[in-house]
């Protein structure tokens, strides 16, 4: 029976929207072919009319070109329709594959939310919040330590800044009133020597020698 009578999947499949688009455009293209060539006739027909006088023969040829502007109007006209058609069926299926994006971007925010729950329902907040407080702690202990081991032994905690400027000022006035260290060690005797210098006085020979080289 299916041998004679074939069975479903034999039929030929439905054309979609966009075969139907496709099918439109092509007849629309065949019905401008003729417009234009309806176009022609005319123009030739008004070329003859217009190097005929009045009589029957112009009467002829006018007569064959109203038939031809009918038949003109009558594929404008359908020229027109195909063309709606075609923009309606462009617009649904637009309207479709917008459909099918915003189907495709709501499975995948499903699935999205799916895995953010799957994962969020591995974390534990108490853990979380407790290892925060343990860092804490850990944090203020290390600060401990370091002040503990910055910490001055035999220095007050306390120094009086007034106190430490006016040593400051008394060592600068010692300086000034005792002038430079290197000329104080210039009048000093040296530790080697064990008496003082003896001051000799000028004999009679040196006063003369003196006055002579004057």
């Amino acid at each position: 029976m299916n041998r004679i009578f074939g069975t479903s999947s034999s039929k030929k499949p439905r054309p979609t929207l966009q075969d139907a688009i496709s099918s439109t455009d092509t007849r629309m293209a065949s019905i401008e072919v003729k417009v234009k060539k309806l176009d022609g006739e005319l123009a030739r027909y008004k070329e003859q009319m217009a190097r005929l006088r009045n009589g029957p023969g112009k009467n002829a040829i006018q007569e064959r070109a109203l038939r031809t502007l009918r038949q003109k109007r009558m594929y404008e006209a359908q020229l027109a329709q195909l063309t709606q058609q075609t923009f309606n069926m462009e617009s649904a299926a637009l309207a479709t594959e917008n459909l099918r994006n915003t189907m495709a971007t709501v499975d995948a925010m499903k699935q999205a939310n799916k895995e953010l729950r799957k994962q969020y329902g591995k974390i534990d907040v108490d853990k979380i919040e407790n290892i925060h407080y343990d860092m804490e702690d850990l944090l203020e202990q290390a600060n401990e330590i370091q002040e503990t081991l910055g910490r001055s032994y035999a220095v007050p905690d306390e120094i009086d800044e007034a106190d430490l400027q006016a040593e400051l000022d008394a060592l600068e006035l010692e300086v000034e009133e005792d002038g430079p260290s290197y000329l104080n060690d210039l009048n000093k005797v040296p530790d080697f020597v064990d008496e003082p210098p003896v001051e000799v006085s000028e004999t009679p020979e040196q006063k003369e020698a003196v006055k002579t080289t004057a």
